[in-house]
């Protein structure tokens, strides 16, 4: 079991900084801009804190951001409880992985695009190293063999002593 709740501490505080006048701006994950960019990691909070408390994900509502900060820190929560991480899950398309898989999962999500958030708005971000050194041994042993690998862009070459977020960063297909 790992922790998300210092990432999503972080998402937090970076969606809390979001100017308006960004929304439109593009981002690193090449398809999404700002707003693009908090609709998904909406949807990425909703789908994973259903996913870890076993009901069905609530529906999206008009404005993504409305509320969001909230259901990030349920997410987090979500995933503190043991049982979380135990058994599988299937989610989408009827994609079946271990409880374990799916909350690394959700770190990745939570830790690349909050770096993605953090640079489209001009935030810094600097994840704690437990956290970077959980999403680095997930993103290094997973994302290479990905059963979806469309979801990722083709790795970046960073040296094998890079800071750990350059590291993840270059395995997900970012520039660091």
């Amino acid at each position: 079991m790992i922790n998300l709740g210092p990432a999503c501490g972080r998402m937090i505080e970076l969606l809390h900084g979001v100017p308006a006048e960004a929304l439109s701006r593009p981002t690193p994950c090449a398809e999404y801009t700002v707003m693009d960019l908090i609709a998904h990691v909406d949807q990425v909070a909703r789908g994973f804190t259903a996913m870890a408390v076993n009901q069905p994900e609530q529906p999206a509502g008009a404005d993504p951001g409305d509320g969001l900060p909230e259901r990030v820190k349920a997410l987090g929560e979500a995933w503190s409880d043991e049982a979380a991480w135990r058994g599988t899950a299937v989610i989408g398309g009827g994609l079946e992985l271990p409880r374990e898989r799916w909350g690394k999962i959700a770190l990745t999500e939570v830790v690349v695009h909050g770096w993605d958030l953090a640079v489209a708005t001009g935030q810094p971000f600097e994840p704690d190293e437990r956290t970077l050194r959980d999403c680095l041994a997930h993103v290094a042993e997973f994302v290479p063999g990905a059963p979806l690998p469309e979801l990722w862009g083709p790795p970046v070459a960073v040296p094998a002593d890079a800071p750990l977020l350059d590291r993840i960063l270059g395995i997900t297909g970012r520039t660091p």
